[in-house]
């Protein structure tokens, strides 16, 4: 009796431990459950197009390659060509060389989306290592897809990254027409030769720059003539090479130097 005693009040002591580990897991999980009456957000932004550059060459249903010596409007040295745009490692890597073409003393690479994605409004983002060296100018931006019937700037243009020489500065700007060309910038100090999203959100109201989670600038785009940023715009990525803005002294030492952008992304609400 004494045994089966003992034995009972263990088996009982093991039903209620059992029971109280059931009921506080149940609570717990409870506790991390949302309210059975919260409506999902609808204003997030939901993935509406992406280039994840998995595939072993550049996909020409999305992209163009530029094929040009003019210097961009900005006196670059560089003639874009298709040979220096590739896919490695699932990374898309425009490659500026020392290398003659022409008059030309430097190839690259420029890549658009115009005329195959196209969009207004949302979040664009693309995660990418820049290359740091002097004369060096990769960007990723977005111009008006109405520009060949427009011009530049009535078109608009919203630099999303642009970076210069070798200095930490990450640039967001915007350019517009307004009774001539007018622009809006920022910097933020960054480590540009690591790998970061740069991204801006857009909408009928704003255009917002980040680079990861951070923002750095803002510009209200229902004032001050800015009607171009409320029409399609198409997505380019280059790698210039001198210009008036970096000035034209190349770092040969450190060419070939390569641009790598893991992916672009554009969403939308």
């Amino acid at each position: 009796m004494t045994n089966f005693f003992k034995m009972t009040q263990i088996f009982s002591s093991f039903i209620l431990v059992c029971l109280f580990s059931f009921c506080k897991k149940s609570t717990d999980a409870s506790a991390n459950q949302p309210p059975s009456d919260q409506q999902q957000d609808t204003s997030t932004y939901q993935l509406v197009w992406s280039d994840e550059f998995d595939k072993p060459t550049i996909d020409t249903s999305v992209w163009n390659f530029e094929i040009d010596g003019n210097g961009g409007g900005n006196h670059e040295q560089e003639y874009y060509q298709r040979n220096n745009a590739t896919i490695e490692n699932g990374n898309l890597i425009i490659t500026a060389k020392k290398e003659s073409v022409g008059s030309h003393n430097y190839t690259s690479s420029r890549i658009t989306t115009q005329g195959k994605k196209e969009f207004e409004y949302g979040r664009i983002e693309a995660r990418i290592k820049i290359p740091v060296g002097q004369g060096f100018w990769p960007a990723f931006w977005m111009l008006g897809s109405n520009i060949n019937s427009v011009g530049w700037p009535k078109c608009g243009e919203t630099d999303i990254m642009e970076h210069i020489n070798t200095d930490s500065l990450i640039y967001g700007t915007l350019h517009w027409d307004n009774n001539g060309h007018v622009q809006s910038g920022d910097t933020i100090t960054s480590t540009p030769s690591e790998y970061h999203v740069y991204s801006v959100e857009w909408d009928k109201n704003t255009i917002r720059w980040f680079i990861d989670s951070t923002q750095y600038h803002e510009v209200n785009i229902t004032t001050n003539s800015t009607e171009e940023f409320h029409q399609p715009f198409f997505i380019l990525l280059n790698f210039a090479v001198g210009g008036d803005w970096p000035g034209q002294t190349i770092n040969d030492n450190l060419l070939p130097a390569k641009m790598y952008v893991d992916y672009v992304r554009v969403y939308q609400k």
